[in-house]
């Protein structure tokens, strides 16, 4: 069982990836300003209970944690130990979160971190070789005790080779949605999947995107079927599984 909880919602855009950010979609589609960062109604969800006194979301759920948002935005630095609390006290959930401001990591964490919550695992997203290159040092060395590297929106060719490791779970790739989106490359796909096995990292493609080019030519897929065409792909991989890969998602 998985919820949402999207504790604050708004963000500021922060780096190339951000350039078609699907919050900022859904926001101005509906005449909101989505750099402006508001908790939402249903900040305090995970200690919630209902009228018999038990936790509303039941034990074992993993929780997608910030998804309209950023955990790690500077806007909600006042709120984030709050956050924290709920989550420690929480520790019958798992809550997963992905972010781009990984740098932002060392003075966002709780003074009791240690080696990291046993129930919180933190994604990095690198949609470029530029990004990887500045965030997965600081990703590498962070005390988490479950990573993935996430390269959605993919923008360009990356190579991974000396961050992949036992230390990262899994590597997700994907492309851009939306009318704006732009072009993800099926080579870039495949790379990183090679990089992976070679690595003996899980891999997923996870959407091939609103346009994807494969042997030269553009595609246009869409929304409904880039999830399902990127499954129909075939490629993924996981080295714990005989076939071509069928690894839980985080």
């Amino acid at each position: 069982m998985s919820v949402g909880w999207n504790l604050w919602h708004g963000c500021r855009k922060y780096s190339p990836g951000c350039q078609n950010c699907y919050v900022y979609r859904g926001d101005e589609r509906y005449g909101r300003d989505p750099a402006v960062v508001r908790k939402t109604g249903d900040f305090d969800l995970p200690i919630r209970k209902d009228r018999h006194g038990a936790y509303k979301i039941p034990p074992g759920t993993l929780v997608y944690t910030c998804f309209t948002s950023d955990f790690f935005l500077e806007d909600a630095d006042g709120w984030r130990g709050e956050a924290w609390r709920m989550i420690k006290r929480r520790e019958d959930l798992s809550f997963f979160l992905i972010t781009k401001r990984i740098l932002r990591f060392p003075a966002c964490v709780p003074d009791d971190w240690g080696d990291g919550y046993p129930n919180v695992s933190i994604a990095c997203t690198v949609e470029d070789q530029q990004r990887a290159d500045e965030r997965l040092p600081v990703y590498r060395a962070a005390a988490i005790r479950t990573k993935a590297i996430i390269c959605e929106p993919l923008l360009g060719p990356i190579d991974l080779s000396d961050w992949l490791g036992s230390w990262v779970s899994q590597v997700v790739a994907g492309g851009e949605s939306g009318e704006l989106a732009r072009p993800c490359d099926y080579r870039w796909i495949l790379s990183l999947r090679d990089q992976c096995r070679k690595a003996g990292v899980p891999f997923r493609f996870k959407q091939t995107g609103a346009r994807l080019i494969k042997d030269g030519r553009l595609y246009r897929i869409p929304r409904a079927q880039q999830h399902r065409q990127a499954k129909k792909a075939g490629i993924d991989w996981d080295p714990l599984d005989p076939r071509y890969g069928k690894r839980t998602a985080l």
